[in-house]
């Protein structure tokens, strides 16, 4: 920050401003909610969300903070793309970072001038910030992550796009308007691949019944037909969980949701799977990640293979459409091990359950990753790429590698063009096979009836 910002100067409407980069398709959940604090302490915020709206130089030319939200990988690189731009258009103002990929990456932010990065429970330490700003001063530009139950408003989401966002697609085809909420933050897990882990530390906080409710109302009165947890697993505090979703069928019957939860809660929690789809679950997200039991214990996984039968059987038995998620290319996965996911994924009939690009998916390794500790750590993981926002690794089979890049490419010459997802997997499965030397198989019939989905395919 070059100069000292009179007090006066943060108060005036856009003096602070809020930038989002991408946050899966839904309406930026990672700038409403600090909007919402700042709001309450006599800011007047702005917000741009730069995933579906062109960066606004008089909105930037007027801020005199900047608070960029990373909440993942994908953000930061466009926050990074975008950086210079910013600094151009708002030369005296102090550009800082907020979100888990903002702490994972605080030494690289800071060589590169940010003011600070802030992660976990991080909307009163950004007040603080401000008031710090405000007085002339420079906030710490370390990490922070503070650990401590806040005080929720309802998220303000004035002054962001009212339309781009991703919408939930039926079974009939109905395309419905989605809205996004967080009944609680952080998790009690502690996968190693995860960054909430690394961020939170096995740590959740939920947000007042109340307030998330409040939350849900506006996006309704707002069009919302459809309402996205986006919560890192919605069932850490199940009690908490199911009370809300309970009110939410009851304040609006016709409105429907869809949670994330590992395996190993809904397994937990297996009593209530047919009452979620009742009350208007239209499917379960759940990070399976692998189906080898190497992989799943190298990545601190509390399931196994037979656990993601088992749900699979028990959730088609209460009616629950489960989307898996996975993470195939890892330094631990084998030809073996890939050619058992697409050969369960066809005996199964989950291919209309599974986005083409999940089967596309290579460990990604952060800053301050779970996985950089721990025996091996160093033979597995080379140094941190800046380009590419991790630490690099190789498979010790080329043919892996090789799979993945061309998994990759078919996953978007296919979306690119618009191919049935279901046709993207049957092609993928015989990429998989034929690495594995064994013969193509056919292809896959298209199903009847398409599960239902969110617009936007991509996790995490």
């Amino acid at each position: 920050m070059r100069g000292a910002l009179s007090a006066a100067s943060l108060r005036d409407p856009g003096a602070v401003l809020l930038v989002s980069c991408y946050e899966l398709g839904h309406a930026p959940h990672g700038v409403a909610v600090p909007a919402a604090f700042l709001r309450r302490a006599g800011f007047a915020p702005a917000a741009l969300d730069l995933a579906v709206e062109p960066l606004d130089p008089e909105r930037v030319a007027r801020a005199r903070l900047i608070a960029v939200s990373v909440p993942m990988h994908t953000a930061l690189r466009v926050a990074l793309e975008q950086l210079p731009r910013l600094r151009q258009l708002a030369p005296s103002a102090a550009i800082g970072f907020i979100g888990a990929y903002a702490v994972l990456h605080a030494p690289m932010l800071r060589e590169l001038g940010a003011a600070f990065a802030l992660g976990g429970e991080l909307e009163e330490a950004l007040v603080d910030a401000a008031r710090a700003i405000e007085r002339g001063e420079l906030p710490a530009a370390d990490a922070l992550v503070p650990l401590q139950r806040l005080r929720f408003p309802a998220p303000d989401r004035s002054g962001l796009a009212a339309a781009g966002y991703a919408h939930l697609i039926a079974p009939g085809g109905e395309r419905r308007a989605a809205g996004y909420t967080e009944a609680s933050r952080g998790c009690l897990d502690t996968c190693r691949h995860c960054p909430v882990p690394a961020v939170y530390g096995g740590r959740f906080f939920v947000v007042d019944q109340g307030t998330v409710l409040a939350d849900v109302e506006a996006q309704v009165a707002a069009g919302a037909r459809h309402i996205t947890f986006g919560d890192p697993d919605f069932l850490n505090g199940p009690r908490h969980a199911l009370a809300i979703v309970r009110q939410l069928h009851h304040r609006f019957p016709a409105v429907t949701f869809d949670v994330t939860a590992q395996v190993s809660h809904l397994l937990r929690e297996r009593a209530h799977l047919a009452e979620l789809a009742a009350l208007g679950c239209s499917f379960v997200t759940t990070a399976v990640e692998s189906l080898s039991d190497r992989v799943l214990a190298a990545l601190g996984k509390r399931h196994r293979r037979a656990d993601v039968e088992h749900l699979l059987d028990l959730s088609a038995a209460a009616g629950l459409v489960v989307r898996p998620t996975f993470v195939p290319f890892t330094p631990w996965s084998e030809l073996a091990d890939l050619v058992d996911l697409v050969e369960l994924i066809a005996a199964r009939d989950l291919a209309d359950c599974v986005a083409p690009v999940q089967l596309s998916i290579r460990l990604l390794v952060p800053a301050g990753s779970l996985l950089l500790a721990g025996d091996g750590a160093a033979l597995r993981f080379g140094p941190f790429d800046p380009a590419a926002l991790g630490h690099t690794w190789r498979h010790p089979d080329r043919r892996v590698d090789a799979l993945q890049r061309a998994i990759a490419e078919l996953v978007d010459r296919d979306a690119s063009s618009g191919a049935d997802p279901t046709g993207s997997i049957a092609a993928i499965r015989d990429l998989v096979r034929a690495a594995a030397g064994l013969p193509p198989t056919g292809g896959l019939p298209r199903p009847a009836s398409r599960a239902p989905r969110l617009s936007e395919p991509w996790f995490c």
